[in-house]
């Protein structure tokens, strides 16, 4: 224990007074912070804070139809292109990366053309027909089949080449998105920022 008079600081680290940074600010590496998503993706806006559960329903509702739509697409892709035992799941990645693609122009449209958009809009074609569509369990359980099935090359090429796909689909669709309506966006006087 300190002697009180002993006036040298104290060694220990001093946690930060406010926890996270602020939006807008800077992380431990100094590099500025992204600016914050409007809305998260996945739940869209929503009934106000506090507001009685039985005003998500239509929500439940529309992710509802909108999953069993997704899934069953991709039911679809599977039964018209299915993958033999040992091979490469090409119709999963191709699904997951289409699915991500769809994410991204849809993100783009929702933030930059049709910000006033129907409320159930987002849930039922995001967290519903995407969030559907796509598999991410489907996609661990390949790789762990091809890995027990005495395929570590091709488990560690699904594993990493759906993880690339995935990402670069998202990226080139919502900045292609972005893009296509920046013109548009120009003669309506609207920012695209």
């Amino acid at each position: 224990m300190p002697h009180p008079s002993d006036d040298r600081p104290d060694p220990r680290p001093v946690p930060p007074a406010s926890g996270a940074p602020e939006p807008g600010g800077t992380h431990r590496a100094n590099l500025p912070l992204p600016p914050p998503e409007p809305v998260d993706p996945d739940l869209g806006p929503g009934p106000a804070q506090g507001a009685p559960p039985e005003s998500r329903l239509p929500v439940l509702l529309a992710i509802s139809l909108g999953g069993g739509a997704g899934a069953a697409v991709r039911y679809g892709a599977t039964v018209l292109w299915p993958t033999p035992t040992g091979a490469f799941p090409w119709t999963v990645l191709v699904v997951n990366a289409a699915g991500c693609a769809g994410m991204g122009v849809l993100m783009a449209l929702l933030t930059e053309v049709w910000r006033g958009a129907p409320r159930l809009l987002r849930p039922f074609l995001g967290t519903g027909v995407l969030g559907g569509f796509t598999t991410f369990s489907t996609y661990a359980l390949d790789v762990q089949t091809l890995l027990d099935g005495g395929r570590p090359g091709r488990a560690l090429a699904d594993l990493a080449l759906t993880l690339l796909a995935a990402l670069a689909a998202v990226t080139a669709a919502s900045g292609l998105t972005r893009w296509a309506v920046r013109p548009r966006l120009s003669r309506t006087g609207r920012s695209t920022v």
